[in-house]
C-alpha cells in the first residue's frame, strides 16, 4: 500500500465521494484505512466502568483502500504516487511533478 498514515487523501467513490481527510489508522490485513472525518457511523456504546454512562457516538469507520486517492494540497488535485530510488532509499515521488512526496507524518495516539 502506497498510503501512510498523515497523508492526505480524498475520497473517490461511495457516500462520502469529494471529501478529503487525513489518515489516522490503516489496517493491512484488510486493505482498509481510517480516515478523519470520512465514514461517520453511529455506535452504541454499552455502559461500563471505564465508561459508566455508555451511549451513542459517532466515529469513523474503515473504507477500503481502493476508494481513496493521495491528495497534493499545494495543486488541490489527486495524484498519483510512484516510488524512486534516491541515494540507495527508496522514496514516493508524486508521479504528476515528479516530486518527493515528504515524510512529515504525525504520529497520533
Amino acid at each position: 500500500m502506497k498510503l501512510h498514515v498523515g497523508d492526505t487523501v480524498q475520497v473517490i467513490a461511495g457516500s462520502d465521494k469529494g471529501k478529503t481527510g487525513e489518515i489516522i489508522q490503516i489496517l493491512r490485513k484488510e486493505n482498509r484505512v481510517i480516515v478523519e472525518g470520512v465514514n461517520m457511523v453511529t455506535k452504541h456504546i454499552k455502559p461500563s466502568q471505564a465508561d459508566p454512562d455508555g451511549g451513542i457516538v459517532t466515529r469513523e469507520a474503515p473504507i477500503h483502500a481502493s476508494n481513496v486517492a493521495y491528495y497534493d494540497t499545494k495543486a488541490k488535485t489527486t495524484v498519483k504516487i510512484g516510488y524512486d530510488f534516491v541515494d540507495g532509499k527508496k522514496i514516493r515521488i508524486n508521479k504528476k511533478t515528479g516530486k518527493a512526496i515528504d515524510k512529515t507524518t504525525k504520529k497520533k495516539k
